[in-house]
């Protein structure tokens, strides 16, 4: 699993705080279809997703905003890293998943690096995933990428900025989800593109890459931009990746194309307005709640979509 990215929307403005729910003034909603959805003919828009609390709150919010609409979905969640999620879709086993646009071009299509800027990313990946018979629907303002942090002491005791800084520190350990050690948008990018080969990588399945920095077990590790712990007054400190090491990382569905054009223009723009209001602010506020606040990813969902008239 790779992650770490960056999100806002007036109607999406949300104010949470540790142990207390979304406010959004919003909370008796019923979480049933609306009476006045129809069923709608077609294919089953069949959604998985990867491994990781965004991924989760991603999925419930395209699943239940079509659900919404009337359209039949069957939901697939953590199903693992984007090597086994693209097996998946390849397979016929899904056909619909939130994907990070980097993440198409560098991981799924191994480029080394991502194209120049956001847009040239999405489109880059666009164009990519069509030539397979998939379309990649609009992405989100917000984008969530890698980024390498280190604790605030370490930062000072080394005088590290950059990634590149890394190459000052003795022999360290680096860590990160298993699959960061052979991804260009991880370790491999990192060590190739700024020279550090004083690093070994220690995979932290199962362990938060947090509770090992502030442990000591490594000195450095690739987490998501997105994360709680590194919002405002953090103790952690996120070491600037110049070379764009890990990309653009805007969220963009992919669709198998014949189910999207099956189901035609109002499933397109139901799942891009979705997109649409996926702000940096919304997604950070909505993680927070699920990761912090232990909501689930279904209620937050929810209560996203009810303020933002969307379910």
């Amino acid at each position: 699993m790779i992650r770490k990215h960056t999100r806002r929307a007036a109607k999406a403005a949300f104010a949470i705080s540790l142990g207390v729910a979304i406010v959004i003034g919003l909370f008796a909603a019923v979480f049933a279809r609306p009476a006045h959805a129809s069923s709608t003919a077609g294919p089953t828009v069949i959604i998985g997703t990867k491994n990781f609390p965004e991924e989760f709150i991603l999925g419930e919010l395209y699943k239940q905003a079509l659900q919404a609409k009337g359209f039949q979905v069957s939901y697939k969640e953590n199903i693992g890293s984007t090597e086994l999620i693209q097996t998946s879709l390849t397979s016929g086993k899904i056909n619909f998943y939130p994907e990070y646009t980097g993440v198409i071009v560098q991981d799924v299509f191994h480029h080394t690096l991502s194209a120049k800027t956001g847009n040239a990313t999405y489109l880059l990946a666009k164009k990519l995933e069509g030539a397979k018979g998939y379309t990649v629907l609009k992405p989100t303002p917000f984008y969530d990428t890698d980024v390498v942090a280190v604790t605030n002491a370490t930062a000072a005791k080394y005088g590290l900025k950059s990634i590149a800084d890394l190459k000052k520190v003795g022999s360290f350990k680096f860590g990160g989800f298993p699959e960061c050690k052979t991804r260009n948008t991880c370790f491999v990018g990192y060590t190739k593109q700024y020279g550090i080969t004083n690093a070994s990588f220690l995979p932290l399945a199962g362990i938060s890459a947090y509770a090992a920095l502030d442990a000591g077990t490594v000195l450095a590790a690739d987490v998501f931009s997105t994360d709680p712990p590194l919002g405002k007054g953090s103790k952690y400190t996120v070491l600037a990746d110049p070379k764009h090491v890990t990309g653009f990382q805007n969220v963009a569905p992919i669709v198998k194309t014949t189910v999207a054009n099956a189901l035609g223009s109002k499933f397109t723009s139901t799942v891009n307005a979705v997109s649409a209001t996926l702000t940096q602010d919304a997604i950070v506020a909505m993680n927070k709640a699920v990761e912090v606040d232990k909501q689930s990813a279904a209620k937050v969902a929810k209560t996203f979509l009810k303020a933002n008239h969307l379910a």
